[in-house]
């Protein structure tokens, strides 16, 4: 069984490309690379502020996420699926980065040699997760707790992000109560050129998406911004990428390997630490992502395979840091986004990661102008699109148990980690689910779940059918 689904996951030509014929490869092709253009353009930005926001440098954001699809979509199981980097990630790196990078004493490159031994790791079991068959358990984590942990992460996220917003410099240690101390704290020296630049560039992403979601509103808002800081505001303190970075280069593609900071029992716990989190996050919204793509393409063909989606997610983790990258995974919102765009095939992705790189190097030069502040109002505007109200309010409607657990989570995940946060809730369920679970007497208060074109963040659930003692989204 082992080795029929090896056999059948090295297969790059298979079910995925079953809407590809002869009579019709014309307009399939354009109509996934006219999607891969639109993707590429909204990814640039959203990789860099993502790849900033962990403590890496912005263009490891940009060679992650075409990389990540190139090798997702080569052996995925999804058809319509978008690798890269993504929001669920940023505590998990960032607190990585911190830790063993130079805030932590170190260099930035032990931090991220770091991070690739954990990642090789982490990719090594999640292949042998889909080898073994154990893509369908990841459908059993409950809505309550993806919905909690979903909101704890934009939390984690605004927070980081309000010292570039503000321009201040905040310790990159430090939990979120200790920002929020550390900004009263500062606020008196804050560059309020920089706040109007991330308001600014919030309001436009926004605006835009809402006229089309096939307009690439982030580049455009980090166009504009670029242009005020530049032109407008070129003595008033503004930093930029250049400032913090130095120039962003263009040979992208740099070997980076493993590094081992030490072989003390603290060091094995950081990896079991870091390594089951990289495999949660996979797994968890490799398959979410998966199943909502289906629905929104309405695919009434083969539809995705959780345990191929298991192997694709372990090459992609395995083999995108080596290569001056990080962890990524699917993309709720650039799988919607392309989609909606008229993606067909995984030929999307392919055009989406090629077409990223090209449009990186012709930018490379201008990229290091865009202001930290515009990059903030990035993030800010996804972590904005994290947060559903009516996905909320399905919970609350459910029962008490998982109004709790999703409030639960929601809070630990910010004031302890990613991992105390999820984990622990987990445990919770699991304990006092045959206590307190209700099944709700009306339909009206299960869950349903589908992805909403109109958003740009990286949480797109809605309420829909769905049984919340299942946790499933199928």
């Amino acid at each position: 069984m082992i080795w029929q689904r090896f056999q059948r996951f090295m297969h790059v030509f298979d079910d995925r490309f079953e809407d590809l014929t002869q009579d019709n490869w014309k307009s399939i092709v354009y109509r996934d690379f006219s999607a891969g253009l639109i993707v590429a353009m909204t990814a640039i930005p959203m990789a860099m502020g993502f790849a900033i926001a962990m403590g890496l440098r912005p263009e490891q954001g940009i060679i992650a996420g075409a990389l990540a699809c190139l090798i997702g979509r080569t052996f995925g199981g999804s058809k319509y699926q978008v690798y890269g980097p993504t929001a669920a990630f940023i505590p998990v790196i960032a607190g990585l980065m911190a830790k063993y990078g130079e805030a932590g004493g170190g260099t930035f490159d032990q931090g991220h040699g770091f991070l690739v031994l954990v990642s090789l790791i982490a990719g090594v079991i999640l292949m042998g997760m889909g080898l073994l068959g154990l893509g369908k358990y990841a459908k059993l984590v409950p809505e309550s707790i993806i919905v909690g942990f979903t909101v704890g992460i934009a939390i984690v996220i605004a927070m980081s992000n309000a010292g570039e917003a503000l321009g201040l410099t905040l310790s990159l240690k430090s939990g979120v109560l200790t920002k929020l101390k550390e900004i009263v704290t500062q606020i008196d020296v804050a560059n309020w050129y920089a706040c109007g630049l991330a308001l600014l560039t919030l309001v436009l992403t926004r605006v835009l998406l809402k006229i089309s979601v096939f307009i690439p509103a982030p580049l455009i808002a980090l166009a504009v911004g670029t242009g005020l800081a530049i032109w407008v505001l070129p003595d008033k303190g503004v930093l930029l990428i250049k400032d913090r970075f130095g120039a962003i280069p263009t040979n992208f593609f740099v070997l980076t390997g493993p590094h081992m900071p030490g072989w003390t029992a603290s060091v094995f716990i950081d990896i079991a630490y870091f390594v089951f989190a990289i495999v949660f996050v996979s797994a968890v919204e490799s398959v979410l992502c998966s199943s909502m793509a289906d629905r929104l393409a309405e695919n009434r063909k083969t539809p995705f395979n959780p345990d191929k989606e298991f192997w694709g997610q372990g090459l992609v983790q395995a083999i995108t840091p080596l290569v001056n990258g990080f962890p990524c995974t699917g993309a709720l919102a650039r799988t919607a986004t392309s989609i909606k765009a008229g993606a067909v095939t995984p030929l999307a992705g392919y055009f989406k990661g090629v077409l990223k790189l090209l449009m990186a190097v012709f930018l490379a030069s201008y990229l290091n102008y865009v202001p930290m502040a515009c990059i903030a109002g990035i993030l800010f505007w996804v972590a904005s699109n994290m947060i559903k109200p009516s996905e909320i309010a399905a919970i609350l409607r459910h029962n008490r148990f998982h109004a709790a657990l999703m409030v639960y989570t929601a809070a630990m995940v910010p004031l302890t980690d990613f991992l105390t946060g999820v984990l622990s809730a987990l445990i919770l369920y699991a304990a006092l689910r045959p206590f307190f679970d209700r099944i709700p007497a009306s339909a009206e208060d299960a869950l349903e779940v589908r992805l909403s074109p109109a958003n740009g963040g990286e949480s797109l659930l809605q309420p829909v059918h769905v049984s919340m003692v299942e946790g499933s989204k199928s």
